[in-house]
């Protein structure tokens, strides 16, 4: 399997001295569906920011991160081309980043502007066809009907899905949605990870989606990434995670990833997984 994303000996310190990311080194394969999780300040989002190289990690570091084979960023310089990179790179952020006094179907065309002469798209001219890709990416996440509307006018989960949408149009082949269901209600949850799972499915795009509660990479992402205190401390089947596991993994901190239900159950046993990869953190 060829990597969407390779990841070697990535580390990051604030200015602070806190070593916010630590010897980090994964690989993704094309077409996966991952879950990284993770308590808060585990460094889930500080991850995902390098990987769309919107921060540069420790200078002179061996670090490198690479997505479909090019260069991000190497030994904590950002590629000069990311640019170029990005185009291939979808992001979804829990807050839409989306512009509310814009019609949504404005916004979602917005993910095409690195195909669009840079006149076209400061000036907001968009083509027949143009525009009606966008509106069948709108009808794929189940919001054509709100196109002409200001975005601003959406609720969380429509925006959310509108932001997706803007990804269908980018033509990305890699999908980075950090903690995108964090701010919105259990129903609106299901339908942002059902589209992102059938996204993956129909068409191959790699997804990483950074999310707070477990349950979620059990039920839509075969395999999950745990990080703690910026290591990677569990790398291996979801459906291997038990609640006794995390607990052994995060400590006293387990249940800002356990669900209710987890938290109440009894522990699910988990069958014998030879291919269970997992270290504990130093």
């Amino acid at each position: 399997m060829s990597h969407a994303i390779h990841i070697t000996q990535l580390n990051k310190h604030f200015a602070n001295g806190r070593h916010a990311l630590c010897d980090i080194d994964l690989q993704i394969g094309k077409g996966e569906m991952v879950a990284l999780i993770g308590a808060s300040g585990s460094g889930k989002s500080t991850l995902m920011r390098h990987l769309a190289g919107l921060v540069a990690a420790d200078k002179g570091s061996a670090s490198e991160i690479r997505i479909n084979g090019d260069v991000v960023q190497s030994r904590g310089r950002i590629a000069r081309d990311v640019r170029r990179v990005r185009a291939g790179v979808g992001m979804v952020f829990q807050q839409f980043n989306l512009v509310g006094r814009l019609p949504v179907i404005t916004n979602v065309l917005v993910g095409q502007l690195h195909r669009t002469h840079w006149l076209r798209g400061w000036t907001g001219w968009f083509t027949r066809k143009e525009r009606e890709r966008a509106l069948e990416a709108l009808h794929r996440v189940g919001i054509a009907q709100q196109a002409h509307q200001r975005a601003s006018t959406l609720s969380g989960g429509q925006q959310q899905r509108a932001a997706i949408a803007r990804t269908l149009v980018q033509q990305a082949q890699v999908v980075l949605a950090d903690e995108p269901i964090a701010s919105l209600d259990p129903e609106s949850s299901r339908r942002v990870m059902e589209i992102l799972t059938r996204i993956n499915r129909e068409d191959g795009v790699t997804v990483l989606v950074s999310l707070h509660q477990v349950e979620m990479a059990l039920r839509y992402c075969p395999r999950t990434i745990a990080l703690h205190q910026g290591k990677v401390v569990y790398d291996g089947t979801s459906a291997a995670l038990t609640p006794d596991m995390l607990r052994s993994l995060y400590g006293v901190r387990a249940d800002e990833v356990l669900s209710p239900e987890q938290t109440e159950s009894p522990s699910r046993v988990a069958p014998d997984r030879p291919e269970l990869v997992m270290a504990q953190a130093a």
